[in-house]
């Protein structure tokens, strides 16, 4: 037996790509691999750039999968809407897990190049609020951000004014004989939820009786799931920091440093929980507080 680490090509494996579909033309990846331009000469940028990369490519899928969600729920094919649905949970999980990456690098290494982005922020993320409306967390207001982008406003516009998946599974309620105020089946789809009573009524059968409505049940059930899951993703624009109170003054005096940094005395309500003292498990205190870089 030889000792070396070696494996032989095997026979089957094709090797002459010449004018063939290869694994790189499939996936565009000389687009995809050359798709990250940095503006600073700083390490952490990159970083930066294809963690949000990433997470938009799993964003445009998610919504991928809720839109078929919808039409499943539509088609009465509650099988394969459990299906995308739970997938829907797991991109979502995804996504948490690979800020994770991100979090290695320091608030401090972020200002080294947060300036050059100028008013660029996640909070304009296309495909994110796509999702948030598919989901049928609507917000008019929300949509004046992407102006500037015609394409992207009028299918914004759309998918705000269209019912969301929330709006499609109440329909399916009504029609599987429980009764949902009419309001509430053709209200104007762009304004936000709010809660009903015939709605709560006709979950609290759903439930009380699973396996007589085992279906209804279970999509209630991953409707669950993904509002779990979207509520550990959040993307408000804000960042929230926590300090020793010892270094907090130091570290928040970098901060205020910054050209696009919306400090509590020049905008109030930019600033969420300035200078909140948190009491620590091991029983020091600390400080922290949330802020928004300015958006114009």
């Amino acid at each position: 037996m030889s000792g070396k680490n070696y494996r032989e090509v095997e026979k089957s494996i094709h090797t002459d790509l010449r004018d063939r579909l290869t694994y790189s033309k499939y996936l565009n990846l000389d687009e995809i691999l050359n798709a990250q331009h940095t503006l600073s000469d700083e390490h952490d940028e990159m970083l930066f750039i294809i963690i949000h990369q990433a997470s938009e490519l799993w964003l445009k899928l998610a919504g991928h999968e809720v839109e078929a969600a919808i039409r499943n729920v539509q088609d009465d094919n509650f099988r394969q809407a459990f299906k995308v649905i739970a997938r829907v949970k797991l991109i979502l999980t995804q996504l948490v897990q690979s800020w994770s990456i991100l979090s290695t690098m320091t608030p401090v290494d972020y200002l080294k190049f947060r300036d050059v982005l100028g008013p660029a922020s996640g909070f304009q993320s296309y495909a994110y609020r796509k999702l948030e409306f598919l989901l049928g967390n609507k917000n008019r207001r929300l949509v004046d951000v992407h102006r500037h982008d015609q394409a992207v406003f009028d299918e914004l516009t759309r998918v705000l004014e269209a019912p969301g998946l929330y709006d499609v599974v109440l329909r399916k309620l009504d029609e599987k004989g429980f009764e949902i105020d009419a309001g509430w089946l053709d209200r104007d789809f762009s304004q936000p939820y709010e809660a009903n009573d015939s709605v709560q009524r006709a979950w609290a059968a759903i439930y009380s009786d699973p396996d007589k409505h085992f279906e209804l049940y279970e999509l209630g059930e991953k409707l669950v799931d993904i509002e779990d899951a979207f509520q550990l993703r959040s993307d408000t624009g804000e960042i929230a920091v926590t300090f020793d109170a010892k270094v907090f003054d130091t570290v928040r005096s970098l901060f205020t440093k910054s050209q696009n940094f919306v400090d509590n005395a020049a905008d109030p309500t930019q600033v969420v929980d300035p200078g909140a003292m948190n009491s620590r498990p091991d029983g020091r205190r600390s400080q922290s507080f949330s802020f928004r870089f300015r958006e114009d």
